[in-house]
């Protein structure tokens, strides 16, 4: 407990409440969609800007939930035979010259390197980039890696018992963004990105798909969020890509977010890179490629899909602490007691394999910790106080719907278990529903203008035209996500040309 005076504590009390309140204090989603999101991102510890601009740091409750993601897809990604690796974060820019497309796609993006040293200026209070350190050939910093990563592979793949190779690596990258959002978009992020080689167009385009799946499969059972899968158009395709399958999530305002991309590459940076080998008839053949991969801007899927306007709401699967147990009391003893049991409960909750932490912070009160862990989305909270000790009973609350119960304490890991496991499947099927009752069909464009407004996903027959991509991008703000699968496609006529149309495309705002 604390010692101090009765004024003293007065404040102190005071001072917290305000903390809580604080805390609490969102914008609400209906009011401002876009700054309750900034703040939630800040509020909740997850990231905050840092002092180079465009850039963020990940704070560690954040990162924490970044880590998860990563060792699941990693796990995900081993299991199809795919090895981490690592390539340089520095690429010559010729390398990038080689493959017309893909250097078109990411020229305005690149930050390049032009000098190799600086030294102290002339009134020794301060450094200089030195005029005469200026590099041969200016290197740029990754924006993507397949020209190295191809440049390597001509050295590893001389005949077709050398494929398929498969190979990822975690890193950052850089595309300089003029306008960034945390998470969403900035200029310097974390990702994974895939590379693989293979001997035939059928094996590549497999892997492709299979990396898509595999994206599809993360986002909807690990982070609870439902996904459209499809293809890109000609337009949205990855620079050097043949095919770019993507998987698209809808946000609570009804605007779309490409979580991942996985990109058949055809032989395109085969023949940049001259990596060819032999195949089984000894014929010399230029390898097949795909590239795949997602970013921390899964971090903004995540809050934007399920959190609320008290704060985050987390999966268990991706939450860093699944179970808090806060003990309430009045005296030392009574806190010892308290703990004690909770400490037995939390034993038994990692047995099962679920991560808890036992606040016993006396510095701060229940209130607080109630406000700071609703923000920071822990799924479960379990709160015992003296009455609950004497009776063995606990109060038990799910993030994902407010709701308090009082349960006893015997059992009660098992329960909590089922719990998790119940929040995890409810909030995707509450994603689920807001995402299918927002899903339209339409073949009027004017309609379609006076809607779009307001968000959703719509499915509109196109003419397969690059015009009328573009005067729906112009007039509407509205981009075609791509052509979803599982979808049946049936011929009608284009809303905006009037043209034949052998297909349905899902178009939405998006960030």
């Amino acid at each position: 407990m604390w010692k101090c005076g009765k004024e003293e504590l007065l404040l102190r009390a005071f001072k917290i409440c305000s903390m809580a309140k604080e805390l609490k204090n969102l914008t609400k989603r209906a009011d401002n969609y876009s700054q309750w999101y900034n703040e939630l991102v800040v509020k909740a510890d997850l990231a905050e800007q840092s002092d180079v601009r465009g850039c963020m740091v990940i704070k560690p409750y954040g990162y924490a939930i970044w880590e998860k993601m990563q060792r699941t897809l990693d796990d995900m990604f081993k299991q199809t035979g795919v090895q981490n690796a690592y390539f340089p974060l520095l690429i010559p820019k010729s390398f990038l010259s080689r493959e017309a497309e893909h250097v078109e796609g990411f020229a305005k993006e690149c930050a390049v390197v032009t000098h190799y040293r600086l030294k102290t200026n002339d009134t020794h209070d301060g450094v200089v980039v030195d005029p005469e350190a200026k590099l041969e050939e200016e290197l740029i910093i990754r924006p993507t890696s397949e020209t190295i990563i191809w440049n390597t592979f001509k050295n590893w793949i001389h005949s077709y018992r050398d494929l398929p190779l498969l190979v990822n690596q975690w890193c950052n990258v850089m595309r300089w963004e003029m306008r960034t959002r945390l998470f969403l978009r900035t200029a310097e992020f974390l990702w994974q990105e895939g590379h693989t080689a293979h001997a035939t167009r059928e094996e590549a385009e497999e892997r492709a798909r299979q990396m898509l799946r595999i994206y599809a499969d993360f986002a909807e059972q690990i982070m609870s969020v439902p996904v459209v899968q499809g293809v890109k158009s000609e337009t949205e395709r990855f620079a050097g890509a043949l095919d770019t399958y993507t998987i698209e999530a809808m946000m609570q305002d009804g605007k779309a977010l490409q979580s991942g991309t996985s990109h058949f590459l055809g032989q395109n940076f085969g023949k940049a890179f001259e990596v060819q080998f032999l195949n089984k008839d000894n014929q010399p053949e230029y390898a097949w490629a795909t590239s795949w991969g997602v970013s921390t801007r899964l971090m903004g899927a995540l809050i934007m899909t399920h959190s609320d306007d008290n704060g985050l709401v987390l999966p268990p699967a991706l939450a860093p602490i699944q179970v808090v147990l806060i003990p309430i009391y009045k005296t030392p003893e009574q806190l010892a007691d308290i703990t004690a049991r909770l400490g037995a409960i939390a034993s038994e909750l990692q047995a099962r394999g679920v991560s808890v932490k036992v606040d016993d912070n006396d510095q701060k009160r229940p209130g607080f910790k109630f406000a700071d862990y609703e923000l920071k989305g822990i799924p479960v909270r379990l709160v015992m106080g003296g009455r609950d000790l004497e009776e063995g009973t606990i109060e038990v609350m799910r993030r994902d719907t407010l709701e308090k119960e009082t349960r006893s304490q015997e059992g009660i890991a098992g329960y909590v278990e089922q719990l998790l496991s119940d929040i995890q499947s409810n909030i995707y099927e509450k994603a689920r529903a807001f995402r299918d009752a927002h899903i339209y069909e339409c073949d009027d464009y004017e309609d379609f203008k006076r809607r779009i407004k307001d968000g959703g996903f719509f499915l509109c027959h196109w003419d397969g035209t690059a015009e009328t991509e573009a005067r729906i991008k112009e007039e509407t703000q509205a981009t075609i996500r791509c052509v979803p699968f599982g979808v049946e496609q049936t011929p009608g006529t284009d809303m905006v040309s009037g043209k034949p149309a052998k297909c349905r495309v899902l178009i939405a705002r998006s960030y």
